[in-house]
């Protein structure tokens, strides 16, 4: 174990600092290094569910950071426009999945599948970008991190219906809990938007690192276990227990003491994609996967091009949040794992997916990086939002 742990730091860190020379970011450095070490290439690793179940624990500190950095939004716009952009993106993708599906002859389960793997993009790629870029605190990056949020919700939907295909006993309860999930946080974000702050004791944690960390992780975990069982998506949970705890300054420490645990384990999450891709499978196919990820990354910028124009944000501006969410997320890989065991698409078109999707979190990298040209001055200025 501590020789493969060395191997898997060292190849990391080797990538990392090459990228940081390419001005990249070391997403693709985590996930080039879960390709080189996976189970067609140095065979280092040969389970990747065993680091992707530890990787999850990434997902959610990413989370957990977001919300203690956001601000709620005042203003009906920046909640509106994002109900009204991702309605008519859920609308353009299961058109493009029909148009998809008739072309190649899949039955209706595949086009529904392809259609969520449209719905959903990577919160985690997105979210790095914003930040490099210094707008996820503009309206606009407001907007797209209450669309990927949106996109949180309607996790626990799309499972409900792959899971009732399966022949589960459907229950009204898969979707009354988090109907009523949402309404209550609804409900508590409009009580706590104009509290500076939410006034508690910290004393007996003060000066105790341990029991800061500890305690950190509990209430980021715990919220994240308390969504999943209600049948919301584990991250939502972390991103709301985070805008609570943004609010406390007595937890102003959380920052400094879960970071390097954040850093760890989202490393380790994207990690395991890399480690999925099956390399002699896309390099027998390579026409098809190449094909099919650059039709996911230019359908998935047009049709969210369309959207941001259609909500009166500027082409510029439009086009660049088109290429931020042009990539397939961590979610459509989970869909397509649950897809395929339960029997509900085959094997084929289930390593053409994640082929399609790993392919798709790696170049979308390279793709927001020719999207920030809309986004830039020719001075280096970034663009005021609409």
């Amino acid at each position: 174990m501590l020789w493969t742990v060395c191997i898997l730091c060292m190849t990391t860190l080797g990538l990392m600092i090459l990228l940081k020379k390419l001005n990249q970011p070391y997403l693709i450095a985590y996930l080039i290094a879960g390709i080189l070490l996976g189970p067609y290439v140095l065979k280092l690793f040969t389970k990747p569910e065993e680091i992707e179940v530890v990787g999850e624990i990434g997902i959610l500190l990413l989370m957990f950071f977001i919300g203690m950095e956001i601000n709620i939004p005042n203003k009906k716009s920046l909640i509106i426009k994002p109900l009204l952009a991702q309605g008519i993106k859920i609308l353009l993708s299961f058109v493009f999945a029909w148009f998809i599906g008739y072309l190649l002859k899949l039955d209706y389960k595949s086009i529904v599948l392809i259609g969520m793997l449209f719905t959903f993009n990577s919160t985690a790629v997105v979210v790095e970008f914003l930040k490099k870029h210094g707008t996820i605190h503009t309206a606009f990056g407001i907007v797209i991190l209450n669309i990927l949020l949106l996109q949180d919700l309607l996790l626990a939907p799309a499972l409900t219906v792959l899971k009732f295909w399966n022949g589960d006993e459907f229950r009204y309860w898969d979707f009354i809990l988090p109907l009523a999930a949402c309404a209550g946080i609804f409900f508590i974000f409009r009580k706590i938007r104009h509290l500076r702050e939410i006034k508690t004791s910290y004393a007996f944690i003060e000066n105790d690192h341990d029991l800061q960390v500890f305690t950190g992780l509990f209430i980021c975990l715990g919220f994240g276990l308390l969504a999943e069982v209600i049948g919301m998506s584990a991250a939502l949970g972390s991103f709301i227990a985070g805008v609570i705890v943004g609010k406390m300054k007595a937890f102003h420490w959380l920052e400094h003491s879960l970071m390097p645990f954040k850093v760890f384990f989202v490393s380790l999450f994207f990690v395991s994609i890399g480690l999925r891709m099956d390399i002699p499978y896309v390099l027998s196919n390579y026409r098809l996967i190449v094909l099919g990820t650059l039709v996911v990354l230019i359908s998935n910028s047009v049709m969210s091009s369309v959207f941001f124009r259609v909500l009166n944000f500027k082409w510029r501006d439009s086009l660049y949040g088109g290429a931020l969410l042009s990539q397939t997320g961590e979610f459509g890989i989970l869909a397509l794992s649950i897809a395929y065991k339960t029997h509900i698409v085959e094997y084929e078109l289930y390593k053409a997916g994640l082929g399609i999707t790993c392919l798709s979190l790696l170049f979308s990298t390279v793709w927001i990086s020719i999207g920030t040209i809309f986004k830039w001055r020719k001075n280096g200025n970034v663009i005021s939002e609409s």
